[in-house]
């Protein structure tokens, strides 16, 4: 087994519990962990034995895209992308953050983190 990561994405999308924010919009981060076997692609080199860092990353973005009202939601709706586009893979965990929240005071970002293993 192994781990590919995608750490430090960024993107500006309109997320949020308000209204407001939904119009508005924000930055939010997104850090994705993904646990395979990466012993074919290791021995071989060759891209279809593995996952495909771009195809994660569209399917990320194209999550992204899509308004949530909770980080939550938006965090499951990636696993159960992920899970259904990289049938192969054991497990996978996301952190997403919105940067500096609408709470009243002062934090640079707010984050949920969740991990699903793959049901035998």
């Amino acid at each position: 087994m192994g781990q590919i990561a995608l750490e430090g994405m960024e993107f500006f999308a309109f997320h949020g519990y308000y209204d407001e924010e939904q119009k508005i919009g924000n930055k939010y981060g997104v850090d994705l962990y993904i646990t395979t076997d990466l012993h074919a692609s290791g021995a071989s080199d060759r891209l279809h034995e593995t996952v495909n860092y771009e195809v994660l990353y569209r399917v990320v973005r194209e999550e992204m895209l899509a308004p949530a009202r909770l980080l939550e939601h938006l965090a499951h709706r990636v696993l159960d992308r992920v899970l259904e586009e990289f049938p192969y893979i054991e497990a996978v965990q996301i952190s997403v953050s919105k940067f500096n929240p609408p709470l009243g005071g002062i934090c640079h970002r707010a984050r949920v983190t969740l991990e699903r293993q793959r049901r035998s």
